[in-house]
C-alpha cells in the first residue's frame, strides 16, 4: 500500500478531530455500531479488502477470502450492500452471474481498513515475539 493512502487518512482524521457528529459509536443505541461491526468483523474486513483490488464474482471473492463459507460470505455481502459499501449486480445470463464491487463509500472505508491491515502485517514480527514472551511467562495454552 502506498504511504499516500495512509497519509490522506491521517490528515482527514486530524481535520475531523474537532468536528461534532450526529452519531456516536460509543452510545449503545447508535446505528453506527452495526456498520462498524460489519466492517471490522473478520469476513467483512477481508471482503472489503479483496474488493478494493477490483470487482469480483461471488466465487472469485470466496476463493480470495480463504476460509469463508458460502453462507457467511453471502450474509456478509448482504450486510455490506445494505450499509451502502458494496454494490451487487446480477447479470441475466444462464448460469447466473453476480458481480460485487465497492461503492465510493466502500472504497473510502476499504482504504482506511487496508492501512490498518498493512500496519498489522508489518508489525507481525513484533506481535509474534510478544506472544512468545506472554506464553513463556504465563505458560503455553
Amino acid at each position: 500500500m502506498s504511504g499516500s493512502i495512509q497519509e490522506r487518512a491521517g490528515e482527514e482524521i486530524q481535520e475531523r478531530a474537532g468536528e461534532e457528529f450526529d452519531f456516536d459509536v460509543f452510545a449503545r443505541a447508535c446505528p453506527s455500531r452495526g456498520t462498524l461491526e460489519h466492517v471490522t468483523g473478520r469476513w467483512g474486513g477481508l471482503a472489503l479488502g479483496a474488493l478494493y483490488e477490483g470487482p469480483l464474482r461471488f466465487n472469485e471473492l470466496r476463493r480470495r477470502v480463504d476460509g469463508v463459507s458460502e453462507k457467511m460470505l453471502s450474509q456478509t455481502l448482504q450486510a455490506l450492500e445494505r450499509d451502502g459499501l458494496v454494490h451487487r449486480e446480477a447479470q441475466p445470463v444462464n448460469p447466473p452471474r453476480v458481480d460485487y464491487e465497492l461503492t465510493p463509500l466502500g472504497r473510502q472505508v476499504a482504504e482506511r481498513l487496508l492501512a490498518l491491515i498493512h500496519c498489522v502485517e508489518g508489525a507481525m514480527d513484533e506481535v509474534l515475539a510478544a506472544r512468545a514472551r506472554y506464553d513463556e511467562t504465563r505458560g503455553a495454552r
